[in-house]
């Protein structure tokens, strides 16, 4: 099995929901051991670990923090942005996220879907500034018609 692309990053979770960040924090540790994971649960906790640490990835949630403002904020430090959000993925959901936000690497991931986020945060850095918009996996298919490839879960050595 192939060494996972986030293994030894630093991570930045972002949600006012302490179980949100349990869930991501157990799912990227799971895969990828030696990867750091850092939690913020507000606005200004963020920033702060924003300007102090070097982060190789932000996964931060629409609403509850000020999403949208972090956005702006990471814009210009060229950090990748996984989102997350209660609302399902649906072409509706997705078209309006993209004509939104600033043209930074992101993806959009709907909560319900959180345990399949290794792949995707992979594919985001591999990626870098290439849309990974069309690159999500088939299986989520049923709520936003995306297609891509799909597969086991990577788990890193």
């Amino acid at each position: 099995m192939s060494k996972s692309i986030l293994e030894g990053r630093k991570v930045l979770g972002v949600d006012d929901e302490p179980d949100v960040l349990a869930v991501l924090e157990e799912e990227i540790l799971g895969a990828c051991p030696n990867t750091r994971f850092d939690k913020a649960t507000t606005y200004e906790e963020a920033v702060a670990r924003l300007v102090t640490g070097n982060y190789d990835l932000v996964i931060l949630d629409v609403v509850g923090v000020r999403g949208f403002e972090l956005i702006k904020f990471l814009e210009d430090r060229f950090i990748p942005v996984a989102l997350l959000s209660t609302y399902p993925l649906t072409p509706e959901v997705l078209n309006r996220s993209i004509q939104s936000l600033p043209p930074s690497p992101r993806v959009y991931l709907p909560k319900e879907r959180m345990r399949e986020i290794v792949p995707l945060l992979e594919e985001l850095i591999r990626r870098g500034q290439s849309p990974v918009w069309g690159h999500l996996p088939q299986s989520w298919g049923e709520t936003g018609g995306t297609r891509g490839r799909s597969g086991p879960r990577r788990v890193c050595p």
